[in-house]
């Protein structure tokens, strides 16, 4: 292999932008990489079929919050920011870019949801994601880990970017969504409920919902269900089951302390 110019190694001197849901790929790259960046990624697209990806949002494609990992800011991201602004994105530069991935993560505990029943058009959806998302934000309080709120959130976004109809493309799901209905055998789950059970078993915070979406979406992915295809009628019931037996664990829990 031909040796860098300068010496060093691509890990030292190459910066790393990490682009991914969740908020796990920083901390896997700062084991081989020095100059680590996180990316918050609002960016509406599909990727249902083999070498196409559409993104329907206008008049910006997307919005990406860059920030160096764990935290601060530096004149290369000043530069990638520059030249994704050129390409029709927003790309503020932040001292604190985790506060935004893990208001993300929020966001994101909706789409195992999405990947078994379907949109979240329906007010037992959205009120499951309401429980589901109240329990990811007593994670993360009790972890004492900050992030935007959706008022934050929607005043930077504002109204950037809107979905627009594309010749062809049929709107569909979010990503966990894409991963079921392009059969790959994997989905996100682990990175994204799975976060709020992993905090959750580090705090000492039940996360039954989350932990129960994770499984489900795991089983749907490795046993390649279409995505949708669970009733949601079905999926508040064993959500109902999970958080009942989850009280019954902490009650037994109690009185064995006592």
């Amino acid at each position: 292999p031909a040796p860098v110019e300068g010496g060093g190694t691509a890990a030292r001197r190459l910066p790393l932008l990490c682009a991914q849901n969740g908020v796990e790929g920083q901390r896997i790259a700062l084991r081989r990489f020095r100059h680590v960046y996180g990316v918050c990624v609002w960016l509406p697209a599909a990727h249902v079929e083999p070498g196409v990806v559409s993104a329907a949002g206008a008049p910006l494609t997307g919005m990406l919050h860059l920030g160096r990992h764990p935290h601060g800011a530096d004149d290369v991201l000043r530069d990638i920011a520059a030249d994704l602004t050129a390409a029709h994105f927003e790309a503020p530069v932040v001292p604190d870019v985790a506060r935004w991935q893990y208001a993300k993560l929020l966001g994101n505990l909706a789409n195992a949801i999405e990947a078994l029943t379907g949109p979240l058009t329906s007010e037992a959806a959205r009120a499951l994601y309401g429980r589901v998302r109240a329990e990811g934000e007593r994670v993360l309080n009790a972890a004492g880990i900050p992030y935007a709120s959706e008022a934050e959130q929607r005043a930077v976004r504002g109204d950037k970017i809107t979905l627009v109809p594309l010749g062809g493309v049929e709107r569909g799901g979010g990503s966990s969504w894409q991963s079921l209905t392009r059969g790959t055998g994997t989905i996100e789950a682990d990175h994204l409920n799975g976060e709020i059970v992993l905090l959750g078993r580090l705090h000492g915070v039940p996360a039954p919902l989350n932990e129960l979406l994770q499984h489900l979406a795991n089983a749907f992915a490795r046993d390649r269900r279409p995505a949708g295809s669970m009733p949601m009628a079905e999926l508040t019931r064993l959500a109902e089951e999970a958080e009942r037996e989850a009280e019954e664990a902490e009650k037994a829990q109690r009185a064995a302390g006592h």
